[in-house]
């Protein structure tokens, strides 16, 4: 499954390991060479990615510029298989315990999918949007809670769009965990035509996401932190793939050419990739923030989430449904 180490020589004693899953592009490559550009500590940065070959094209870019002490690889991960979880997890974890790859300092959840109109499946029969975004996340984190020892972190991304706030957005529309898996939403989306139920699909996994966070901190031991990250709007990434081609050809070519008019215009919180992965870096690994826990942030403010994302009996029903969906067994 490792698709090869570039980078300077990395020992177990010394480095820190992050993973980062959909790391070859957009916001996680961002993280990613922020990390290994990095000359405080020595950093090992795994690349998550289903594609093995755009995975290392990005190992090779990133090694180009990594601080010398820091290096890289990629590891072949598919948030939408549970078994490629599984196996991602048990490769990582047995490379772990040898001293093959240094102590894991963070994961971050960064991968995700908004499927647009489409309504797709993941290889086990879980609504897209949902499986790839919470779930995939959800068993990769369980598999890896037994390598994560005080002092790591857990850093998961969300997005802003889980609180319409006040501009009145698109609201999540929050159902029974086992309900949404198969894809269907809560009362608020019944009149939805099929793109915007593909939008709210997204912004109701972005819930998920913190409901998923807030729950796994309070679970955690001593030492192991997990926060939540809002990167803000990004019109330089792959996220709109799915969408409608007209859509995607205005969020590829002609959106990021009109950010400064955009932050003017509709809000301040619209950023580069670039600026929000550097942000993402730092929720992941300064060391200022080893004891911050249970929190999230937008890009470095630590701010509350929405009122309807701290509804406790809502994440630990999250919880309990998604081990059973996932088959997930390990618990902190």
């Amino acid at each position: 499954m490792s698709e090869g180490t570039t980078g300077a020589n990395t020992t177990a004693n010394s480095a820190r390991t992050v993973v980062v899953t959909g790391g070859n592009s957009g916001l996680g490559y961002a993280c990613a060479q922020a990390i290994l550009g990095s000359t405080d500590g020595q950093w090992h940065v795994v690349i998550a990615s289903r594609d093995a070959a755009r995975a290392q094209a990005a190992v090779d870019a990133l090694a180009g510029d990594a601080a010398a002490d820091n290096s890289v690889e990629a590891m072949t991960l598919d948030l939408a298989s549970l078994a490629s979880v599984r196996s991602f997890g048990t490769e990582l974890t047995g490379r772990l315990r040898s001293g093959g790859l240094p102590v894991l300092h963070a994961v971050v959840c960064n991968a995700g999918v908004q499927m647009g109109a489409n309504d797709a499946r993941t290889a086990d029969g879980f609504e897209s949007t949902f499986g790839v975004n919470h779930l995939g996340h959800f068993a990769l984190v369980n598999e890896l809670l037994p390598v994560l020892k005080a002092p790591a972190r857990v850093v998961v991304v969300s997005s802003d769009t889980h609180d319409p706030g006040p501009n009145q957005g698109l609201a999540p529309a929050w159902n029974d965990p086992r309900a949404l898996a198969r894809g269907e939403l809560g009362q608020a989306a019944a009149k939805d035509n099929a793109l915007t139920r593909g939008q709210r699909r997204y912004c109701t996994s972005k819930l998920a996401n913190i409901y998923f966070t807030y729950a796994l901190a309070r679970q955690l031991p001593e030492g192991v932190t997990a926060n939540a990250f809002n990167p803000g709007m990004m019109l330089d990434t792959a996220l709109g793939r799915s969408m409608p081609a007209p859509v995607r050809f205005a969020l590829e070519h002609i959106a990021p050419r009109f950010t400064w008019l955009l932050r003017r215009v509709l809000t301040d919180n619209i950023h580069t990739a670039e600026e929000s992965g550097r942000a993402l870096a730092w929720v992941a690994t300064a060391p200022e923030l080893a004891g911050t826990t249970g929190r999230y942030f937008d890009g470095r403010r630590d701010v509350r989430s929405s009122e309807e994302s701290y509804d406790v009996a809502r994440a630990e029903q999250l919880w309990d449904d998604s081990l059973v969906l996932t088959g997930a067994t390990t618990t902190p």
